[in-house]
């Protein structure tokens, strides 16, 4: 990704390309196919001021540069040893808008991470959307979605990976995802225990184990997450119903 400065403004200029394979992970073909599937979801989002097309390694896209901190970044101070500063509600309730709107018009985001969350100066935008599902993108650019970053996966999602190698991204796991994003910004903690250095498949059996750390957020925000990282989906509450609460 690059920051690129032009007469039209400040874009996000992304280039995919397939990730060879190492001793330690697979080939990762999918990676070329990330940027134009990403720019189909945008254009069936309604987006303007985009592009997208191919080049001899893979695919590309742009779209406009958000300028902010991303969640983790921000709430920083709340996670240094012995600080008084408690995450805002006003903070996380920008997030929850953001993936309200996704939300809203049937889709899911399938990545939702606090590196995703900008927080702008004026609205807080979500960002990276090549594994969102909801609408019908081109058969060219479409790849399965088998997972993302363990420490925001839900464990519906961790179990049907690890069972058949694929799964489908719900509103329900975006809201699990979200609730971890929002407790390990808060607090530096993931929601699951398990080694640092634990092999992928460990990592995921421990989340579709439900294996729960014991830490929490202070406060209603706390109670909050707590809800969000229900093992059952149905469990969870609505994204509209976590912008209820904290409104």
């Amino acid at each position: 990704v690059w920051e690129v400065e032009s007469h039209r403004g400040r874009y996000a200029v992304k280039v995919g390309y397939p990730i060879e394979a190492t001793a330690d992970w697979p080939a990762q073909p999918w990676t070329a196919l990330a940027p134009a599937r990403e720019g189909a979801v945008l254009y069936r989002l309604g987006f303007d001021d985009f592009a997208y097309g191919e080049w001899e390694g893979g695919t590309w896209n742009f779209q406009p540069w958000h300028e902010g901190p991303d969640l983790y970044q921000l709430w920083e101070p709340c996670r240094k040893p012995d600080s008084h500063a408690e995450p805002h509600s006003s903070v996380a309730l920008g997030c929850v808008e953001a993936l309200a709107e996704l939300h809203a018009k049937g889709w899911a985001h399938g990545d939702v991470q606090p590196a995703h969350f900008i927080i702008g100066p004026e609205r807080t935008h979500l960002i990276d959307l090549a594994l969102a599902r909801g609408g019908r993108v081109p058969e060219a650019y479409d790849f399965p979605f088998r997972g993302c970053l363990v420490h925001y996966e839900a464990p519906e999602i961790a179990r049907s990976v690890l069972e058949t190698g694929e799964a489908e991204p719900t509103q329900e796991a975006d809201i699990y995802a979200l609730g971890a994003s929002l407790l390990i910004s808060a607090t530096g903690w993931r929601a699951v225990e398990y080694p640092d250095d634990a092999p992928r498949p460990v990592q995921r059996r421990a989340v579709a184990d439900g294996k729960r750390r014991s830490v929490k957020v202070r406060g209603e925000l706390g109670e909050l997450i707590e809800a969000m990282l229900s093992h059952a989906p149905e469990d969870r509450p609505t994204i509209y119903e976590v912008g209820k609460a904290l409104s």
